[in-house]
């Protein structure tokens, strides 16, 4: 089975760059505390990287 990774977005949007707003989109984060489980991959991991700071993320 695929490890997978559990994201929630838990802070505004609203000040973020554009870059980040798209990045929040293409992890599928697009409402406050909104929750995607993504798949374990190279990709994922460094967009969570780039909005770490507005995001919690589980296992």
């Amino acid at each position: 089975m695929e490890k997978t990774i559990k994201v929630t977005l838990k802070k505004s949007k609203s000040g973020a760059t554009k870059r980040q707003k798209e990045t929040l989109k293409g992890l599928g984060l697009t409402r406050l505390n909104k929750t995607a489980v993504l798949k374990d991959t190279v990709a994922i991991k460094g967009m969570i990287n780039k909005v770490s700071h507005l995001i919690s993320i589980g296992e």
